[in-house]
């Protein structure tokens, strides 16, 4: 397998320039395309449409190169999108291409690999349920053998976009008289993410299957994936499960690796996700992406902060800001994937990060 990562960036949510001249100088293989992860400059709510408005346009710039109908593209391909470029976040899209070359050299530590693999369409009355951890857990197991993956433990990243509730999901479900979970589209984020995250935690073997319930999602955060990134929007019906690895047989021109970070304004954090895709202090040019999560907190490090009380700003915008800043200051980069919302994701407090960088 051989895995290609392109950055571009996007002037608007509907800028499909930058992809397009990749496609017309032959950088990129349209037919190649397997994925796509990038931030929008929406709100990052339930009512973020620039997500959805960003898919259906790369999708339509895709069509005349791989002979098929919009639609269809968006069958072919994860398209995962995160709301809000708060601070210095700059809106960018990776667009990933995935070949089976089987010609290079086995490369001791492995190269760069990636499973991709959608469920079902997830019901209103399942998000956020054991339902919803099931799905994605088997779609994590199917992703990891498409990956060529035989040891989680050589798993990175593990990306998942599914629904939330939106009011007509909500009025769908009590048509049919089945109940959901709350009834706030946005307040449903936290149930879906943890969902998500759970799946992953349980499709890696990262935790029992005892020790999760329906009243462990977005409740008891002990259990966790130190992995998992999840997001949550209502421009989708089913999930997408990306999951990123180093496999011995890859012949990818990159690696991956990833870290903790302890709080928002974790620096070191970034540094040793930097170091475990194999990157030295002073190689910043190598680095060709970083995707991580923000995590609000009432304080930091001893000090009040005032994102969870700020009745202006919503907490997760102020924590992808403050976090986007200490990442870009590291790798100089501002074009960051990073997205709210840290339920079932590494510890109360903390947030994944991970990091791709040429081999």
């Amino acid at each position: 397998m051989k895995v290609g990562v392109h950055k571009i960036a996007m002037n608007a949510p509907d800028d499909v320039s930058a992809l397009v001249a990749l496609l017309e100088d032959g950088t990129i293989d349209a037919n190649a395309i397997v994925a796509v992860i990038g931030k929008t400059e929406g709100n990052g709510g339930a009512n973020d449409f620039t997500r959805g408005f960003a898919t259906l346009s790369f999708a339509r710039a895709l069509a005349p190169y791989r002979g098929g109908s919009a639609e269809e593209i968006m069958g072919e391909i994860a398209f995962v999108w995160s709301g809000g470029t708060e601070g210095v976040l700059s809106p960018h899209a990776t667009v990933f291409t995935r070949s089976a070359d089987t010609g290079g050299e086995t490369v001791p530590g492995g190269r760069l690999a990636l499973g991709i693999v959608m469920t079902r369409d997830i019901l209103p009355e399942e998000v956020g349920t054991m339902v919803h951890v099931g799905e994605v857990a088997d779609a994590v197991k199917r992703a990891l053998a498409e990956a060529g993956i035989a040891d989680p433990a050589d798993v990175h990243y593990v990306q998942v976009k599914g629904p939330l509730l939106s009011p007509a999901k909500i009025a769908d479900a009590d048509a049919r008289g089945a109940a959901v979970v709350t009834r706030d589209p946005n307040g449903s984020k936290p149930y879906a993410r943890g969902a998500m995250a759970l799946g992953v935690a349980l499709g890696l073997g990262e935790v029992d299957a005892a020790e999760v319930s329906e009243t462990t999602i977005a409740k008891d955060m002990a259990v966790f994936s130190m992995v998992a990134s999840t997001s949550a929007g209502g421009e989708l019906t089913k999930c997408e499960i990306l999951l990123f690895g180093n496999a011995p047989d890859a012949t990818s021109d990159c690696r991956i690796g990833h870290a903790v970070l302890g709080d928002a304004i974790d620096a070191a954090g970034v540094r040793r996700a930097l170091a475990s895709a194999g990157l030295q202090d002073g190689e910043e040019d190598r680095i060709l992406a970083v995707f991580a999560k923000g995590e609000a907190a009432p304080k930091i490090r001893g000090r009040r902060t005032t994102m969870m009380s700020d009745a202006d700003i919503h907490f997760e915008r102020h924590a992808r800001a403050a976090a986007g800043a200490v990442i870009a200051s590291v790798t100089g980069d501002p074009a960051i994937f990073l997205s709210g919302g840290t339920e079932h994701q590494c510890a109360p407090g903390e947030a994944p990060i991970a990091a791709i960088v040429k081999a």
